[in-house]
């Protein structure tokens, strides 16, 4: 593969916010990590045509240190996960007031909020009972599958 459009595909998901990107082409294979390395292996065995690290990887490196000052300062209790890849969602319309906000009491099996993924409107609900101490994710950000949406206690 050549480093034009290794340089491309490194540029692609540095704009594009996603997370991870995985391409086989031929018997080479192309694995971007955001802020990790970029590797291209033959399939067939042998060894690695190329391997570097992308100009975004010091951003890691701050983003890990920052991470558990941040975990100090988050409330505790049960975190509610996304259980998809999607667009997070508060309210069931743009209009209409959000399930729920800060302060609000929750039974398990009670929708909380919608993740848009493939067109397709996704209800999520509350997996447990108790209180809303923190909302984690904005109104219309993009969710990764497993990402911490709200906590409750």
């Amino acid at each position: 593969m050549d480093l034009r459009k290794l340089k491309k595909l490194i540029d692609l998901v540095q704009e594009s916010g996603i997370a991870e990107l995985e391409i086989t082409e031929g018997e080479e294979k192309v694995r971007i990590a955001r802020g990790g390395a970029v590797s291209v292996t033959p399939l067939a065995g042998g060894a690695p045509s190329v391997a570097a690290v992308p100009a975004g990887a010091t951003g890691a490196a701050v983003l890990a240190t920052s991470a558990p000052a941040a975990a100090e300062a988050a409330p505790e209790g049960h975190v509610v996960k996304s259980p998809m890849v999607g667009t997070f969602y508060r309210a069931p319309s743009p209009d209409a007031k959000p399930f729920v906000d800060v302060g609000s009491t929750v039974k398990a099996g009670e929708t909380i909020c919608v993740l848009e993924a493939m067109k397709l409107m996704n209800e999520i609900e509350a997996d447990a009972s108790g209180t809303i101490k923190a909302i984690l994710v904005e109104n219309g950000q993009p969710v990764e599958y497993g990402q911490a949406l709200f906590i409750i206690a």
